[in-house]
């Protein structure tokens, strides 16, 4: 059983999807940057049938409310939107599971609420995403982001552009090279709005200028800290943090932080597949999700 929900808030509404019945045990599942809650649509069938899966799209992704205009999207700005809706169906613990961006969300909700949490799953996700020790490195993203948002306004770069369906979804999949042409389509079904002439993308033009470093790597590890939930880690052979390179210097770090802080609550596993192993292959991380959520502390760590 789906259903979709709309979560007022002042700027408009959240939209979220679930699955399942209303009084299973409670999963909150977060898109990536630029996706949707669609990236879970083939995921979440395979898990068990006795949870409650709510997908959310973030504010200016998918159907939800864009922000209000003249307002960058910070990444706290996520934060806020996994409050609301929890504060709406008035969970007071559950579980939360994130993939990339989302993940990040979910790990920073994790150390601020961390009695709400009680498993965090994080897919292509650290929980982190700590900014470059150099402050030169901190500060010049930030800058770009306030010049960019000024441009957009002053040049009018608000409106939609209309494309072809085939079109919108080229260009998706140039962007998104890991994307299989199926996943791309279950994507643009929520990304996507029909227009006379062809679709349009529904995500807020903003939310390309966001920056979400806002972390050093000090930081993190003290943020970690703060994580009472049992933690599944689940990392591609291919994806994102697939290699150790010199732009992401901090993955050693954090995966060492988790290990000493949560002890046996921190599992670990890597899988073949790409940054969307969940969207293009769910059964490579079906079986290891279903098995965290039912026993969690059978897993073992492949660190």
């Amino acid at each position: 059983m789906i259903s979709e929900f709309k979560f007022l808030v002042p700027w408009g509404h959240i939209a979220a999807k679930a699955w399942g019945a209303p009084q299973g045990r409670p999963v909150l599942c977060l898109h990536g940057w630029l996706d949707n809650a669609n990236t879970f649509n083939r995921l979440i069938p395979l898990l068990p049938k006795d949870c409650y899966y709510l997908t959310v799209d973030f504010g200016g992704h998918g159907l939800s409310s864009h922000r209000p205009p003249g307002f960058p999207y910070h990444f706290l700005d996520y934060v806020g939107d996994v409050h609301r809706v929890v504060a709406a169906l008035k969970w007071s613990r559950f579980t939360l599971m994130g993939h990339s961006l989302g993940g990040t969300v979910a790990g920073m909700f994790s150390c601020i609420f961390p009695e709400m949490v009680d498993k965090l799953i994080l897919v292509e996700s650290y929980g982190f995403f700590p900014a470059p020790k150099e402050y030169e490195r901190l500060l010049r993203p930030k800058r770009k982001l306030f010049e960019s948002l000024l441009s957009l306004e002053a040049n009018k770069q608000y409106s939609a552009q209309v494309r072809s369906p085939q079109e919108a979804l080229q260009r998706l999949l140039k962007a998104n090279p890991n994307l299989t042409e199926d996943s791309g389509k279950i994507l643009l079904q929520r990304g996507a709005t029909e227009v006379p002439g062809g679709v349009v993308y529904n995500r807020d033009i903003r939310v390309t200028l966001h920056n979400h470093s806002f972390l050093t790597l000090d930081q993190s590890l003290i943020m970690l800290r703060k994580i009472q939930a049992d933690v599944l880690m689940i990392i591609a052979q291919d994806g994102i943090f697939s290699t150790e390179s010199n732009d992401m210097p901090n993955v050693k770090p954090l995966q060492e932080a988790y290990r000493t802080f949560l002890k046996e609550h921190f599992h670990y596993v890597d899988v073949p597949g790409n940054h969307f192993v969940h969207l293009n292959e769910p059964e490579v991380v079906a079986g290891i999700i279903t098995t965290f959520l039912s026993k969690g502390e059978n897993l073992k760590a492949s660190l």
